[in-house]
């Protein structure tokens, strides 16, 4: 039997934080792959959600409008990075359950409301087989359409008739 505890821990960069610690049985009678414990950061589940959501033909993007404009301003800096693969992705993790909630942009012509079920089921798929937690519930949010002729939010080009 595994044991799921939710507790406080310290991550390779130092960094504190929670998740869900899984703790096998102990003793020589026991198999080898299970001695010893395992804990899942709640910023692992969030960048396999991320990622799941992200794959889905029709989102365009995710994250509310002000995050994915820094995230476009940091990823033109050099040395900014690329953007945030858990941008728009809020996860609440439990003893063996896990409950997401994501702020997504849609592209247009695609049906939002088949978009969101198949989010639902990519990110419930990705998250229960590699974490081993419990998907209770996958809300989405859509905060915006992108049109076909918009330019992406917080990137613009320098208009040609400027004086150079």
């Amino acid at each position: 039997m595994t044991d799921t505890t939710d507790r406080p821990f310290t991550g390779q960069d130092g960094s504190a934080g929670t998740g869900t610690m899984l703790k096998g049985p102990t003793g020589a009678n026991t198999s080898p792959e299970t001695r010893g414990q395992t804990t899942i950061a709640d910023g692992v589940v969030a960048k396999i959600a991320g990622t799941a959501a992200r794959e889905v033909p029709g989102i365009h993007s995710l994250g509310a409008g002000m995050a994915r404009a820094m995230g476009a301003m940091r990823e033109r800096v050099p040395g900014g990075g690329t953007g945030s693969v858990s941008r728009g992705v809020k996860v609440e993790v439990g003893e063996s359950q896990a409950a997401l909630d994501l702020d997504v942009v849609v592209e247009y012509g695609y049906a939002i409301p088949d978009v969101a079920a198949e989010v639902r089921v990519s990110v419930i798929s990705a998250v229960e087989r590699m974490t081993g937690l419990e998907v209770v519930e996958v809300n989405l949010v859509v905060d915006d359409v992108k049109l076909p002729d918009e330019e992406e939010e917080g990137v613009t080009e320098p208009d040609e008739g400027r004086v150079r």
